[in-house]
């Protein structure tokens, strides 16, 4: 089972983190440290696996990362899974993130955590993986993106309920309130 999946770029700054069990805040911040303390010092000619941090549950659990780029793509694993499975698996993540962004750089990951999350839980739910296959995935996040431009994002939101109201069959003289005026206007009012 996966315990956590830990993104962190070159200087230790977590860009993604994703706790598949509870640890408080605190805590996440320790292993997101020791984490970062215990891969980054690796040479990027050595193995990907690792024991886990005295934090993250020590023998008993492994660390396993690509380092591309700038960051690092840190999977924490019980002594059940597949190293070379979830090596694979940090692969289809990394290319399916480099699809949807075209070229995935740190950035997209700050400014788009919402979709990176999302992608994320296509991949892997509650510490279990859910898909490998990478057009699979791919074809979930275009029926997400088709459903969130043809809703137009919840931001349309207020201004189509603003145009439903003034399309209502409603006085005019109720169709012209403005918000703040509101408690003066509910008691000039007249029916």
């Amino acid at each position: 089972m996966i315990k956590a999946i830990l993104v962190f770029n070159n200087h230790g700054k977590p860009r993604l983190s994703k706790f598949y069990q509870y640890f408080n805040e605190d805590m996440q911040q320790q292993i997101i440290k020791e984490t970062f303390q215990l891969v980054s010092k690796r040479d990027d000619n050595v193995c990907n696996f690792l024991e886990g941090g005295s934090l993250i549950g020590g023998s008993d659990y492994k660390l396993i990362y690509r380092h591309y780029a700038t960051l690092y793509f840190v999977f924490c694993v019980d002594s059940s899974e597949s190293e070379l499975g979830i090596l694979d698996l940090i692969q289809v993540f990394v290319e399916t993130l480099d699809k949807c962004f075209e070229n995935v750089c740190e950035l997209d990951l700050i400014f788009h955590v919402d979709k990176v999350h999302y992608i994320l839980n296509e991949l892997v739910m509650g510490g279990m993986v859910l898909e490998t296959n990478m057009t699979e995935i791919l074809t979930r996040i275009e029926d997400q993106n088709k459903l969130e431009s043809k809703e137009a994002g919840i931001s349309a939101a207020p201004a189509r309920a603003v145009s439903a109201v003034k399309n209502m069959n409603i006085p005019q003289q109720i169709k012209d309130m403005k918000l703040p005026d509101l408690p003066q206007a509910i008691k000039d009012l007249k029916f």
